[in-house]
């Protein structure tokens, strides 16, 4: 097996195909969709002559609103994230540094609802939004292939605010600030199949100028470890989930412990690939020991092509 140029097919925009899961920390959640890169995470779509379109739906519902305690901030809280996102990533034949070079776009559409009661008094916060999302641009991508069983790649990506965002509403589609993200991602695949792949990333907010608040920095490591099985690759995905920095806001906004947020997920992630057809990943992610955020499931499906 070529696992070069087979995994290099199969992952088709994989690690930028962004479920927008788009809260930002200011509200309690990322500023980015965790869950994103799973398998095949070091590796960007082959050089084509038009580039690699994938479309990503994927849906996130909650229960849980907790403080930095673990305790639930919200009674009788609940909270869906519905997610279509299109991709296009071109790399393309210039090389820098040993690496190809490549640029890509993340458009999402979302539809959020959110249900809740503050504890011990008759107040709800109920709220809803549908429209298109923050978009991504990634002005480049540097893929490297040290290997035929090793792969890595960095990007830099930048989330501006296109989404719908009124400082009084509940729930918006858009963050209202901007978010710049880089990352490097690793994928290692034995000869045998198995595979490990791994993704670092941090999001670097800007303020929001409706509020005066600025989200701390956020560190997200996604990973995933399977066996390739003929077509298929059967495995545990799931991400780490934490915010290094505090946030900053005026007194007013009563930031306790500097609102800090954090969460682990893990889940059973599987992939199919064969030569001329799309590559099709799916994922269902349960989150565990969330603090200053919500705490739910998620369960994405991809399906991209290169041209």
């Amino acid at each position: 097996m070529n696992h070069n140029t087979l995994t290099s097919i199969m992952t088709i925009s994989v690690g930028l195909a962004v479920s927008a899961t788009a809260f930002a920390t200011e509200n309690g959640a990322p500023s980015t969709a965790p869950g994103v890169y799973g398998f095949s995470a070091g590796y960007m779509p082959p050089v084509t002559d038009v580039g690699a379109f994938s479309i990503r739906s994927s849906i996130y519902r909650a229960d849980k609103n907790l403080d930095d305690k673990g305790d639930d901030k919200l009674e009788k809280f609940s909270q869906t994230v519905k997610s279509l996102s299109l991709t296009y990533i071109n790399m393309t034949e210039h090389t820098f540094q040993g690496a190809n070079y490549g640029y890509g776009i993340v458009v999402p559409a979302l539809e959020l609802e959110i249900d809740g009661r503050v504890p011990g008094a008759n107040i709800a916060v109920v709220g809803s939004d549908s429209s298109i999302g923050d978009i991504q641009i990634i002005p480049y991508i540097l893929q490297w292939h040290p290997s035929d069983n090793l792969a890595t790649n960095t990007q830099l990506q930048i989330q501006i605010p296109t989404g719908h965002y009124d400082k009084d509403d509940t729930i918006t589609t858009g963050l209202n600030h901007w978010t710049i993200s880089p990352a490097f991602n690793v994928t290692y695949l034995t000869d045998s199949g198995f595979e490990v792949s791994s993704s670092f990333q941090l999001d670097i907010n800007t303020e929001n100028k409706d509020t005066n608040y600025t989200s701390g920095v956020e560190y997200r490591h996604e990973f995933a470890l399977g066996q390739h099985v003929n077509d298929w690759t059967i495995g545990l995905g799931g991400f780490f989930y934490k915010q290094l920095t505090n946030d900053k806001a005026p007194a007013s906004s009563n930031i306790v412990n500097g609102n800090r947020s954090s969460a682990v997920a893990v889940g059973p992630e599987l992939s199919f690939f064969r030569p001329g057809l799309p590559f099709v990943s799916f994922h269902i992610y349960k989150e565990f020991e969330a603090k200053n955020r919500t705490q739910g499931y998620n369960a994405a499906l991809l399906v991209s092509q290169s041209f």
